[in-house]
């Protein structure tokens, strides 16, 4: 299950928010979304995990608790279309 991390502190490494959530079972991956231009975080993420139930569990355990003194907004993530979020080639 693809989960979505909001409100996350801008120091917040990968390894944070991986062990935040390795708490809760097995992390497939977590990524924390970057500035193309400046390498500066976002405030967002996403981590994925392989058991639903598991993920669940996280969401709702996660959701509104702090991490790195900022509090967190955790939500099932929407995963995407293919090619959603690209240009168009003509």
């Amino acid at each position: 299950m693809n989960i979505f991390v909001a409100r996350l502190n801008f120091k917040t490494k990968r390894e944070d928010l991986e062990a935040a959530f390795a708490k809760f079972g097995q992390v497939s991956s977590a990524k924390i979304v970057k500035d193309r231009d400046t390498g500066r975080s976002k405030g967002f993420g996403f981590v994925e995990m392989p058991s639903d139930e598991e993920a669940q569990k996280a969401i709702a355990a996660l959701n509104e608790t702090e991490l790195d003194g900022r509090t967190i907004v955790v939500k099932p993530g929407n995963p995407k279309a293919p090619g959603e979020g690209r240009p168009q080639e003509n």
